[in-house]
This record gives structure tokens, sequence and C-alpha cells, in this order.
């Protein structure tokens, strides 16, 4: 009884003036909100004969559920792959400053790296609620290293491992404990990936395909074991082939186990895939499509040399790298070319691979993506001609769905935690709340 006293005491907020995403369409209602909760009206008016008790006008701006990233490795200069002392005060670090960009909740990401470093991050990131701290963590990804030497990409090869004679123990070598671990990216056509992903799928744990030269049957296999997702779609993997899909070949095929729904990572940064690509995954499988932001620990900075776990990026304008060696001596400038510019004449005092003498040319291998989510959302929008609710959902309820989360996160149904973003009709983020409260406010909107 007291329970229900304490709830009807509780404040309820009524956001007004607002057009709020429920259902897959834009509904011109106003949201309530009652201890982190979204409230059903009906329930407060007709059973509690209550009003609420502050309003807040929303200006006519969209409120869409918080967005959701499954694949974020690190960003504002932190590395999650990077074995520190204080693994968590970076994860907070990023927490906060995502917050900017409409992300309620994330899975950091940890790249392939040597078992030391997973024994000694892993423990230091825990699921953690998110609040006027930060973004909610639900869990950490980690991509590799049980993926594919022919498409490890940025992964260093020197860590890359295969399954051992007692394949999910070798796992847990290489990993320790997985309590806090939600994703697990692998190549199924690693001898026994089928007992490992049997064995992950057993404990709750997401199964992602990616970095990997499968073919479709593989692929097809691995899902009817339990993996439910693909890292990265078209990027890392065999391309399409028209007698053999591969992975890709996943978002149509007939022969997934009954009521399985494949869900596909997507990086819509205008730099990992084609529109055209991003347009043909969208129109074969929209409702599997899961925006994620690869984001690497150059987010948020600027040209130059960063990290992603135990090697080295190059920024370059919006694309980021595998770093080439650096020269033991400074390379010749062209002709007629300026004086190198000191550090605190480069904007954000860091050096551009362009502008310093002890950088190589680097790689073409991209490393990550340097774009935020709500860029990932606008451009994959203005890419695939889609409409503003589905691009939405593709940062919010899917991802959501993917992770078994669709009932709190991922929705503005009435029950669920009220985690939302506030965005103009361009989708720039104006506001980030999560439990019903603001947690970032943009600057012109506080005035």
């Amino acid at each position: 009884m007291r329970g229900g006293q304490d709830e009807a005491r509780a404040r309820v907020l009524q956001f007004t003036n607002c057009r709020i995403l429920r259902g897959r369409a834009l509904l011109r209602e106003d949201l309530w909100v009652r201890e982190g909760r979204i409230l059903d009206p009906e329930k407060l008016f007709f059973e509690e004969r209550r009003v609420a008790d502050e309003q807040r006008d929303c200006g006519g701006c969209i409120l869409a559920p918080g967005f959701i990233d499954v694949q974020i490795n690190g960003g504002f200069g932190v590395d999650f792959s990077q074995a520190t002392e204080d693994v968590g005060s970076g994860v907070a670090l990023v927490a906060r400053r995502i917050l900017s960009h409409g992300v309620t909740s994330f899975c950091p990401t940890l790249v392939t790296s040597p078992p030391e470093v997973y024994h000694k991050v892993l423990p230091q990131i825990p699921v953690k609620s998110g609040g006027p701290h930060g973004a909610g963590v639900l869990g950490v990804h980690l991509e590799g290293p049980f993926i594919s030497r022919e498409k490890r990409g940025a992964h260093p090869e020197a860590h890359l491992r295969s399954f051992e004679a007692n394949a999910f123990h070798d796992v847990l070598a290489t990993y320790g404990p997985l309590d806090n671990v939600r994703i697990v990216t692998l190549a199924p056509e690693l001898g026994r990936s089928r007992e490992v992903i049997r064995a992950l799928a057993a404990r709750g744990i997401c199964v992602s395909l990616g970095h990997s030269v499968a073919n479709l049957q593989a692929a097809e296999e691995a899902v009817q074991c339990g993996a439910t997702f693909i890292t990265h779609l078209f990027n890392a993997m065999l391309p399409f082939h028209h007698r053999d899909p591969g992975i890709v070949g996943l978002l149509t095929s007939d022969r997934l186990p009954p009521g399985r729904h494949i869900f596909y990572g997507m990086i819509a940064d205008g730099m990992h895939t084609n529109p055209a690509a991003l347009r043909i995954a969208h129109r074969a499988h929209p409702q599997g499509l899961v925006l994620v932001t690869d984001a690497v620990p150059a987010l948020g900075l600027g040209n130059g040399r960063h990290t992603l776990g135990q090697q080295e990026v190059e920024v370059v304008g919006l694309t980021a790298y595998v770093a080439g060696e650096r020269s033991s001596r400074p390379r010749q400038l062209p002709p007629r070319q300026h004086p190198l510019p000191t550090p605190h004449h480069v904007p954000g005092g860091l050096w551009s691979p362009r502008a310093c003498p002890l950088c190589s040319e680097g790689t073409k291998t991209l490393s990550g993506s340097i774009a935020p989510m709500d860029v990932c959302v606008r451009h994959f929008l203005q890419a695939t001609g889609c409409s503003v609710e589905l691009a939405l959902e593709a940062a919010s309820l899917h991802p959501a769905q993917l992770l078994g989360l669709e009932k709190h996160k991922g929705t503005l149904d009435f029950g669920a935690d009220a985690d939302f973003v506030v965005l103009d009709d361009s989708l720039h983020v104006r506001a980030t709340y999560i439990s019903g409260e603001l947690v970032w406010q943009a600057e012109e909107a506080r005035q």
C-alpha cells in the first residue's frame, strides 16, 4: 500500500507541444513522466484523478527514444582498449560527452587485444544505469580477437586468435569472466565457432558475425546456432556475389530458424558505406538495420595521430585510417609549401598528418569512425530517403530489440524508461533526458 501511495505522491511531468515517436509514427500527443518512466495519462486522470505537477513546452520539437550505440570504441581522447589503472573514469567521460549527441545508452567496445588487456579492462566496465553523470552502460562489446586474418581491417594481426580444442574454455581464458559482456563479434568460419556461439547465446550474450570470409552457408549455420547480429555490414567481409552473397545474404535468407530476426550494424558516416549500399540494405531488410558509430578515440578531437587499442590511427578530415610507420627522418616538403606551423597554429592544438614531418603517408585501411550518432542518423536519412520515423528507430528501437531491451529502452510506450531525445525538424539534438531528468541541453535552448 505504501508503494502505491508513494507513487501517487511522486511528481508528474507533462511535455507538451511535441511530436512523439511511438508505434512507428510521429504523434501529436503529450508525453507524461513519473518516477523515471513513461506514464499512461488515462490512468492518471481516471484512476488517480490527478493532473501534471509541471508542464514543459517543447516548442513543436520531436521527442524520440534515446539513441543506443552498440559499437563505440571510445572518444574524446579515451580508448576503451587501453589497459589503464582507471578505465572507469574514461568510460564516464565518454558517457557524459555523448549525451549531447542524443545517446542515452551504449556498449563500450574493445577491439582485438592481448588477454592481459581484457583481464584488466573488463572488470572495470560494469553495467551501469544512465543519469546526469552520463549515458548508461549496457555491457561491453568485444570485437575480436576471434576473427579472420584476411578481413581483420584495423585489428592488429599479432593478437588474433583461433579456437583451440576446448573452444569455450579458450574464450574464457582470453577474456576472463564474461559478467560485463553484452556482445561478442567473431568470424563464423573459424573451426569450433558453432560450439562457442551456442555457449555464448546460452549465457544471454549477443553473438555478432563480422571480420569474416564466411560464405552464406556458414553464416546461416551460425544464426541457427544462436547468432543474431552482423557487425558493420559490408565492411570487413566478403563482397556480395550473386552465386554466394556471403554474410550479406543473411538479410534475405530463407534458411533462418522460424521467428529468428537478424539485425545488422551500419556505419552511416558518409565514409564507410556508399549511399547506394545503404539504400540496398535498408530496402532489403529495414527492420533489422541498427545504426552504429564505430567511433574511435579521435571522436571529438581533430586531425592527427590517435590510438585504437594496440595500434595508431591517423585522422584526416572526416576519415580515420590505420597509421603507417613513423619515419626516422622528416618527410621532404614539396616545393613552395609553407613552413610547418607550430602546434598552437593548428586547429585544436593538434598536428595535421599533412603538417607533421614524422608521420608517414599512412595506410588506406579505415579504422572506425569519427562521426557521432546524431550525425549518422541525419546522413542515413538523407542517403536513403527513408522516413524520419525509421531513421530514428534505427538508432533506438532496433538496437534495443537486438539486446532484448525493447520493453524498457528504445521506445516511448507506457511503462518504458523515460530516456528520450528532443530534436528539431532537421534532427539536431536540442536536449537529452534520462529517466525523465534533463541531462543535457543545447546552449541556445537555455536562453
